[in-house]
């Protein structure tokens, strides 16, 4: 039988809380294991700046049946951290238990940008809530560079810091290459180092940068061995495109990186069975560059100007490319969400790596 399981499954501390995600997800595992097909159906609510709710937005999975064209809710809140964060916290509370240290993540802000802010105030939430000692250094802009890496290596050196996170952007008088590779490369939970760069590129264990990661989850939750497929990225970054591409890469996929210079982008995009859209530029790929029933993972988040408002849009045209994707993850609320839940999995990681503990497999928690 095929099932849609509704759920909304918000965070504890979202403006209106709901759902009881280990409740949801020890049911939706009953099904399954009772032979069922189970779709979590969900609309998500976004919400602006202001704490204002602003449009719903959904992942839609397309497919066929009997003929006809049917088009429903695809695992959005599967794929959302929700469902990540009872698995994450059980393994933080399981490792506390048997005596072992409590992971620990330290963030660092320099300057008073109003969205780092934020994000650095949400991080430190979801650090506590995940069962982590939280640590947050609020540096003034004009700070000098040599007392942030000051107290960098001062972190660096403290055993109960698991985690270092350098906020960016950084100061315009601030070298960022510098500072992030400062982090001792066991503690970069954002997996910037050239250590980490490097380790990563040929293969070996490393830490894996967040956003490259949840994307990775996203897409073996969707369609489990992703070997053999034809994967395209479109974006070329240090920090998404090329991470991105080495773990595809290590999932034996086939592997194509596009850019603002590849000839007929459209058709390399149309090849794709895998395509992730990480370029930067609002709705620039159209549902007719997507091959139908391909993937479609949208990592771009721009804010633009319309109907007198602004709102946050990702780099693929969500309307269109949802005719004919199999798979579409939502800007907002789609790959963002995850780069934290990401960025918390690292901590724990590097806190079992410091202490000589087996890695936590969290891959069921996706």
């Amino acid at each position: 039988m095929r099932i849609a399981f509704y759920a909304p499954l918000k965070a504890p501390t979202h403006p209106t809380p709901s759902g009881d995600r280990r409740m949801a997800r020890l049911l939706m595992a009953a099904l399954r294991h009772a032979g069922h097909r189970v779709d979590l159906a969900c609309t998500f609510r976004s919400w602006d700046d202001g704490g204002r709710p602003g449009r719903h937005r959904r992942i839609a999975d397309l497919g066929s049946r009997q003929g006809q064209r049917e088009e429903r809710i695809y695992l959005a809140a599967d794929l959302d951290p929700g469902l990540f964060d009872a698995v994450l916290a059980e393994r933080v509370a399981a490792l506390v238990d048997a005596g072992h240290p409590q992971p620990g993540l330290a963030t660092v802000l320099v300057g008073e940008d109003p969205a780092s802010a934020v994000y650095v105030r949400n991080k430190g939430i979801q650090t506590r809530e995940a069962g982590m000692a939280s640590w947050e250094h609020r540096l003034p802009a004009e700070t000098a560079q040599a007392d942030l890496l000051a107290l960098i290596e001062t972190l660096n050196h403290d055993p109960a810091v698991h985690g270092i996170l350098v906020q960016l952007p950084l100061p315009a008088h601030m070298d960022a290459e510098a500072v992030i590779n400062a982090i001792d490369p066991a503690k970069d939970v954002d997996g910037f180092t050239i250590g980490n760069v490097g380790l990563l590129g040929t293969g070996q264990r490393a830490m894996v940068p967040c956003t490259p990661l949840g994307c990775i989850m996203l897409l073996k939750d969707r369609l489990g061995d992703l070997s053999g497929l034809d994967a395209v990225v479109v974006g070329r970054s240090n920090i998404v495109g090329k991470p991105m591409a080495q773990l595809l890469l290590a999932e034996n996929c086939t592997v194509t990186i596009a850019h603002s210079r590849t000839r007929d982008l459209a058709a390399v995009c149309r090849g794709a069975d895998i395509l992730v859209a990480a370029v930067g530029r609002p709705r620039m790929i159209r549902g007719d560059w997507i091959k139908r029933g391909a993937t479609v993972i949208d990592v771009g988040i721009n804010r633009i100007a319309e109907d007198g408002r602004t709102r946050l849009v990702g780099d693929v045209d969500f309307d269109s490319a949802a005719r004919v994707a199999g798979a579409i993850t939502p800007v907002p609320g789609g790959v963002g969400p995850m780069t934290i839940a990401c960025l918390l999995a690292n901590t724990l990681t590097a806190c079992c790596r410091a202490n000589g503990l087996a890695e936590p497999d969290l891959t069921g928690a996706a």
